[in-house]
């Protein structure tokens, strides 16, 4: 039998997890012009604990109001910065260390199981209609999509950078083997 664990046992229990985390994780994040998505992919950053998070091209206002129906606060524990191109972004995650790995349906791209995805990675994430722009598939080290055997062609943005986001924390996390469980309280 289980039950919800008190507000208190989250917080402690995510403590741990963020005691034991010690890879970074960036973002950058061109054209998502959705406030909602822009405001969930934000939700998830802070919830994956992104140290960085890149917007580019003509990316929603994170102080939008409708950003912050979804993103319910979290754009402020996110250090967020706008740049005004696609390469600037690319650079800036460069020249903080990062490794960037686009995620995007295209030819040459691994996928997610197989990314690159080790400590001080930069995921980078195109706009809902038509994905990362060429300059920014052409300036990534690496390309990788995330497999779908379903009869739908391609997942939300907001949720495909969820997915790709837990994975490379997921990746870290596994190799704590038996260590993995954090304690949870009674």
């Amino acid at each position: 039998m289980s039950t919800q664990l008190r507000p208190t046992d989250v917080k402690r229990l995510n403590r741990e997890w963020r005691r034991r985390t010690e890879g970074r994780l960036a973002l950058i994040v061109e054209s998502v012009t959705q406030p909602f998505n822009l405001g969930s992919i934000l939700r998830t950053c802070a919830t994956f604990g992104v140290d960085q998070l890149w917007l580019t091209g003509n990316s929603a206002d994170p102080d939008d109001p409708k950003v912050g129906k979804t993103a319910l606060g979290t754009a402020a524990k996110v250090s967020h910065t706008r740049l005004a191109s696609t390469a600037e972004a690319l650079a800036a995650a460069r020249t903080d260390g990062y490794k960037v790995v686009a995620l995007e349906l295209a030819r040459g791209a691994v996928p997610l199981h197989a990314a690159p995805l080790e400590p001080d990675v930069c995921l980078a994430v195109g706009a809902e209609d038509h994905g990362c722009s060429p300059a920014l598939l052409a300036g990534a080290d690496a390309v990788t999509y995330i497999p779908q055997i379903g009869r739908v062609g391609s997942l939300n943005v907001a949720v495909a950078t969820s997915i790709a986001l837990a994975e490379a924390r997921r990746r870290e996390w596994a190799s704590f083997g038996e260590g993995a469980d954090a304690p949870v309280g009674s």
